[in-house]
């Protein structure tokens, strides 16, 4: 597994951070809180996207997959997070609290999970690996 650089580092764990400072601001329901948590998804997503494997393991590299799809679910919560935040697509009430209302906390939970397992089951595989 590729390590990253120190700069890289911080600006991983800082993305990890504003994601927990606007989820915690959603929960109060802050104006604010998506304009905190998206700039931590896209930061975190793009550090985790420069975290390469160049090895043969077969089941790094299917974790790696999950890691995408974990990826893309923490940018669906965060577009999702806006929404909920306004109607920006301009949808009738019913429909909007249908489909969007506060749906990203479900594609939030379901990235952490999946963040969560692959991060126990990465470290296993790789000290196989060496």
């Amino acid at each position: 597994m590729k390590q990253l650089s120190k700069w890289q580092s911080l600006v991983f764990m800082a993305g990890g951070l504003l994601m927990v400072a606007g989820s915690a601001l959603a929960l109060f329901r802050v104006g604010v809180a998506p304009f905190v948590f998206l700039p931590g998804v896209v930061m975190y997503v793009c550090m985790q996207m420069l975290q390469r494997y160049e090895g043969r393991n077969v089941n790094v590299r299917r974790l790696r997959r999950f890691v995408l799809l974990s990826d893309v679910l923490l940018l669906l919560s965060g577009v999702l997070m806006y929404a909920s935040f306004g109607n920006p697509f301009q949808l009738d009430q019913i429909t909007f609290v249908q489909y969007v209302g506060n749906n990203w906390v479900v594609a939030l939970l379901i990235a952490a999970l999946m963040q969560l397992y692959i991060t126990h089951r990465m470290g296993k595989e790789l000290e196989k690996d060496h």
